[in-house]
């Protein structure tokens, strides 16, 4: 694909893997509003420790920035995670009757830690460049599920559709967008080797998003 861009790659080769994670239940069951209660709080408490790591990696992003501008979208992020969608997440919680508390408390799952895991120590590890890489799928990938199910009618559970709102929402269209520029960016003109690398640690990432569906799903 000469005139594709490093993402439109990287999209295309894990296409069967995104499929699988449009068609699953619990993404499924979320856009027709029949995914059980008790599967959507045991993501609510996996999401939130997830969201402290996730944090992190953009403090980590901030710091081995370059440019002004690249440091303050990251800044930018990491207070409105910390400070907003972590609140709005604390509040849903409430309202499924899970208190703050009960939230401090929990602990990681296996697919949580290994996912965070692969996040922060690409992190501390790489560049702004791998960290980017990394990011995609979550943020590109949330993007995509929201689209979808919404122009597929949102349902009437209104959890799940505020959970579908927020991610089709042109706030989040707008920062996949600005991560699908930046990775573009780094990658043209990059040696093959390095973005060989690069796809590994999408499809690492995007791995894990199918994961952490499947471990909501099953409750493990």
């Amino acid at each position: 694909m000469p005139d594709a861009t490093f993402y439109d790659e990287v999209r295309e080769k894990t296409d069967p893997l995104w499929e699988a994670i449009f068609h699953h239940p619990f993404v499924k069951g979320i856009g027709d509003g029949t995914l059980s209660r008790d599967r959507f709080e045991f993501y609510l408490k996996q999401d939130y420790v997830y969201l402290i790591d996730f944090s992190r990696v953009f403090a980590l992003a901030c710091a081995k920035s370059r440019t002004l501008p690249d440091m303050g979208t990251f800044a930018a992020l990491l207070h409105v995670t910390l400070n907003t969608e972590m609140e709005l997440h604390r509040k849903t919680c409430s309202a499924f009757g899970i208190a703050e508390e009960e939230l401090a408390k929990t602990r990681k799952s296996p697919i949580t830690s290994a996912y965070t895991d692969l996040l922060v120590r690409t992190a501390y590890e790489g560049g702004l460049s791998d960290i980017l890489a990394v990011l995609l799928p979550c943020a590109c990938g949330y993007v995509e599920i929201g689209r979808r199910l919404k122009s597929e009618g949102l349902p009437e559970d209104r959890f799940y559709r505020d959970w579908i709102d927020t991610y089709s929402s042109p706030e989040f269209q707008e920062f996949a967008g600005w991560l699908i520029g930046r990775m573009n960016e780094h990658a043209a003109g990059a040696p093959a080797q390095r973005r060989e690398q690069w796809h590994r640690l999408y499809e690492s990432s995007a791995r894990y998003e199918y994961l952490f569906f499947d471990m909501s799903w099953k409750k493990e």
